[in-house]
């Protein structure tokens, strides 16, 4: 195999980089090239996206590149799901993109369910119904009388929209549309039913293109500005979870996955979407995968419980290592304290720790006395919201689970996948922490012709990358830990039956 490079841009909701990978030899090495903010802007009473921003770090990046020498084949660009950019007619860009955060789409999914029923909006789409979905957030502008969504002639997601930055061409990303709760994974086409609903015209959603097409070349007014040649631009899967699954290194289909970040999804990966009453009551969601596959998931909240205390903690002066907090939750007392990660009120409180210990004193339990047992409240919750989510998975998936590929950020956190092991009772393989960068990088390098298959990539990851595994311990222990949290995150007395019946 021919050695060849390639830059993938991976863009959270707070941070973003650019990485180079070089794939050499059935061997994948990558290099951080460079790290820069996400922060949303606030503006009035609303919450945005410094478009403009991110598109100045990724000139950044590129210039950064010419600095390294390295011939780059071709550049992918992921983010964050459900967010998009108003275009005119004209092709500028109209105002700073809303922010899921943003609560003016709160109450928005309700309303909307009075034109069209709940039960009909998940069987067209398949997804999990948050209030901040992009068809949501669409029916929220247009009830506003936005001016701003008048003058649109069309919506790009976010990555498409930066790639529309670089190359001047449009196109809408499948992986990434899929997140918006208006196309069906059925037809792989966008349900017109749903935007007239909204009082928003179909034509605003372009053509649908798969990953690893071709989005077009880096204009020429920024190839000279950058003093890079017209490097090709690829609509890699463009949500950030579609290409971390792409990584997964898996040996075969019985798995499960969880990408471990400010979100944790979990979920598996199968041909067809699954949606039946079952996953309707569950509020599963099916968004889509590459060659065809989807990803059939439940959005946990995540590391945001804990990066939201840390920033509570740093205005009082007090900053923890990484390693800091893991020592700090195994000396806390076990079990003490425990929420749903997923309760309405963690969602953006001003205090994240007085939402905690509301949350522990209004179920009954004692609050964190400090800072250790807020993070062990938070690390021990949600490895018992990760068996609840798997024991439902196991429920629906087509084929035996035999593990849990945990995968991004989360994966280097020996104790939390410790805990998810003893949780859950099978075992986890944590790594690589990469993995949507990994997969931006490998979907390039299918585009390029490098590689053939799914499977393949996965196994180039496999020989590329540390991998850990963990096995469960401590079994009785965790498995009263889970009824006791079940008892606390389901009020009424017939529904705990059920879920320990169940369980």
């Amino acid at each position: 195999m021919k050695k060849k490079s390639f830059l993938a841009f991976d863009i959270g909701a707070t941070s973003g980089r650019s990485i180079i990978g070089t794939l050499d030899n059935g061997r994948l090495q990558i290099k951080e090239l460079t790290r820069f903010p996400n922060q949303m802007l606030q503006i009035g009473k609303h919450l945005h996206w410094n478009i403009y921003s991110l598109y100045e770090h990724l000139k950044e990046a590129l210039m950064a590149l010419k600095n390294e020498g390295v011939e780059i084949s071709s550049i992918g660009i992921d983010t964050w799901g459900v967010d998009f950019v108003l275009i005119a007619k004209d092709g500028s860009i109209l105002g700073a993109p809303y922010a899921y955060r943003d609560p003016h789409t709160v109450g928005a999914p309700e309303n909307f369910f009075k034109l069209v029923p709940r039960e009909k909006v998940y069987d067209l789409t398949g997804i999990q119904v948050m209030n901040f979905n992009s068809l949501y957030q669409l029916y929220t502008l247009q009830k506003a009388n936005n001016s701003l969504l008048e003058a649109t002639s069309e919506i790009l997601f976010m990555p498409d929209a930066l790639s529309y930055l670089l190359t001047g061409n449009k196109v809408v990303e499948y992986t990434i549309a899929s997140t918006s709760q208006i196309l069906n994974p059925r037809t792989k086409k966008f349900e017109s039913l749903l935007l007239e609903a909204a009082g928003v015209s179909p034509s605003i959603l372009g053509n649908i293109v798969m990953p690893g097409y071709i989005t077009g070349r880096l204009t020429k007014e920024l190839a000279e500005e950058t003093e890079l040649a017209q490097i090709p631009v690829i609509a890699v899967a463009g949500h950030d979870t579609a290409s971390a699954v792409a990584a997964v290194p898996a040996e075969n289909e019985r798995f499960a996955y969880l990408s471990s970040g400010t979100w944790s999804l979990m979920g598996i990966e199968v041909k067809d979407a699954i949606i039946n009453e079952e996953t309707f009551e569950l509020n599963f969601t099916n968004e889509g995968g590459i060659e065809g596959t989807t990803r059939f998931l439940k959005n946990i909240t995540g590391m945001w419980l804990l990066e939201q205390c840390l920033k509570e903690w740093k205005k009082e002066g007090i900053s923890y290592a990484y390693e800091k907090l893991v020592h700090m939750a195994e000396s806390a007392p076990a079990f003490e304290s425990l929420i749903d990660p997923d309760d309405p009120s963690f969602a953006n409180p001003e205090s994240m720790t007085a939402a905690i210990s509301g949350y522990c004193l209004a179920t009954g339990q004692r609050s964190p006395d400090n800072h250790a047992g807020y993070v062990r409240c938070i690390f021990e919750s949600l490895s018992l919201k990760y068996n609840y989510i798997l024991g439902k998975l196991i429920d629906l998936a087509p084929f035996a689970i035999e593990k849990l590929h945990v995968i991004g950020g989360g994966s280097k956190n020996p104790l939390l996948n410790q805990w998810t092991a003893n949780a859950i009772g099978i075992p986890v393989i944590a790594g690589p922490s990469e993995a949507t960068a990994i997969g931006n990088i490998m979907i390039q390098a299918k585009a390029a012709g490098c590689i053939d298959s799914l499977q393949e990539m996965r196994s180039i990851i496999r020989e590329s990358v540390l991998l850990d595994e963990f096995d469960p311990e401590n079994k009785e222990e965790w498995k009263n830990a889970y009824i006791h949290f079940l008892k606390i995150i389901f009020k009424q007395t017939e529904s705990i039956k059920t879920q320990i019946i169940n369980s």
